[in-house]
């Protein structure tokens, strides 16, 4: 075919400084309104004052329990939600503040894949709209050119061209997600986020769709942010991994760091209930938590995980732990190490 996906010159392994996407204290409070008058009488701090980096060319995992504001953080950073406070830097621009006008041409370069396979295609269209139409939007090719792109897209995704015509319910799961993937990265995007995108698949499927993802990043040098509450999947495509809780990230480190040497409570609580995929791993005392996951509308005082950490302090209930470097990359909001 004539027209064919480009690969990005920043393909390949990312340079120690080399940061697509920054986040500085990034704040997302939903108001909570009542009476006749919808005043607003509290906020759910669903991201509360995070910070990271992603480098070019890396995956980066989000992980956590459900409510922890891992699909809120993504669809932040993506403007699709408006941020409450701090700093998303993408490319070297703040795009925090930025309006609608301004914004348009960073949208191309940060896609997201949603979880719902399903809910996330419209059953309106056809596979073959549902790919033309971010491309109409952005003007990106035209006549027969588009249409080769649009095969050499379903192409490049494990998709058969000639189910172009399809509607998304003759297709199954695992070839919906693909659709959403094709649709991401339409647009040749230096950023895509994976919003739990093979949760909702059948487990012989995810890591079908898992190697696929990988195997579309080695060939066009692509960046993910991939948020997932399963450990093992984040582990098998993750380079650094964020654990976030309650709305504040606890613990950020490199893949083999996070897993050998986990520091937060949290974390190392998280990880003892991964069931171990070969005999030689070493085997985890299992950590249970006890109490319920406070709610993000009244969050605990001091370090949010104190009313279930088996090892919390008195200092731990009123004063909030500052987010540190403890070693090289790997960075722990807890007073254990100061």
């Amino acid at each position: 075919m004539s027209t064919q996906l480009t690969d990005r010159p920043d393909a390949g392994a990312a340079k120690e400084n080399d940061v697509l996407l920054e986040v500085n204290g990034l704040k997302k409070h939903f108001p909570i309104k009542k009476g006749m008058f919808q005043r607003t009488v509290g906020h759910v701090k669903a991201v509360d004052d995070i910070s990271f980096f992603v480098r070019k060319g890396e995956t980066f995992g989000l992980v956590g329990e459900s409510g922890c504001g891992k699909s809120t953080t993504g669809r932040t950073l993506m403007r699709l939600y408006e941020p409450t406070d701090g700093q998303i830097i993408f490319d070297g621009k703040d795009i925090s503040n930025m309006k609608e006008r301004e914004l348009h041409p960073f949208r191309k370069d940060i896609q997201m894949v949603f979880q719902d396979p399903f809910s996330s295609l419209n059953p309106r269209k056809t596979v073959q709209t549902i790919l033309r139409e971010p491309l109409s939007v952005h003007g990106m090719y035209k006549g027969k050119a588009r249409q080769e792109y649009i095969e050499d897209l379903m192409e490049k995704v494990g998709l058969n061209p000639a189910y172009a015509n399809r509607y998304p319910h003759e297709f199954s799961g695992g070839q919906r997600q693909r659709i959403g993937i094709a649709r991401a990265l339409a647009l040749n995007p230096k950023l895509i986020i994976g919003d739990e995108p093979v949760s909702a698949l059948d487990v012989s499927v995810q890591s079908q769709v898992l190697n696929l993802f990988k195997d579309l990043q080695d060939e066009f040098g692509l960046t993910y942010l991939f948020i997932a509450h399963d450990l093992g999947v984040v582990k098998h495509i993750s380079d650094r991994i964020g654990v976030m809780y309650l709305g504040k990230m606890m613990e950020v480190a490199s893949k083999k760091d996070l897993y050998a040497d986990p520091l937060h409570p949290y974390t190392q609580a998280l990880l003892s209930a991964v069931p171990r995929s070969h005999p030689t791993e070493v085997k985890r005392e299992r950590i249970i938590l006890t109490g319920e996951i406070p709610s993000p509308s009244n969050p605990p005082t001091g370090c949010v995980f104190h009313t279930r950490c088996p090892m919390a302090m008195e200092e731990c209930k009123q004063v909030t732990p500052a987010y540190r470097e403890v070693k090289k990359d790997h960075f722990v909001a807890c007073h254990l190490y100061k």
